[in-house]
């Protein structure tokens, strides 16, 4: 499923007209991004919840050489389903 899979799901469901079922969609992954951005938590009942984790820094190789390279700190966007999603 794509981006424009859910936006003609929304037009479906709501009769709503395409342009604003897209200014929507895109209005709730800039509000998740964002808020995302600022480490915070994003829990949405009954499908899951998205988290900014720490990764850690490490030694990995460069494949083609063989030579080991330092991998920076860095933060990863985790997801824990939730209860009902679990079930599926």
């Amino acid at each position: 499923m794509i981006k424009l899979d859910i936006i003609n799901q929304v037009v479906d469901r709501t009769g709503i007209p395409r342009t604003k079922a897209e200014m929507a969609v895109d209005s709730v992954f800039e509000a998740m991004k964002a808020a995302l951005q600022k480490s915070d938590r994003i829990e949405l009942r009954g499908f899951g919840v998205f988290t900014i984790k720490p990764r850690k820094t490490g030694i990995g190789r460069n494949p083609r050489t063989g030579e080991e390279v330092s991998i920076p700190p860095g933060k990863a966007v985790r997801f824990k389903p939730g209860k009902d999603l679990q079930s599926v």
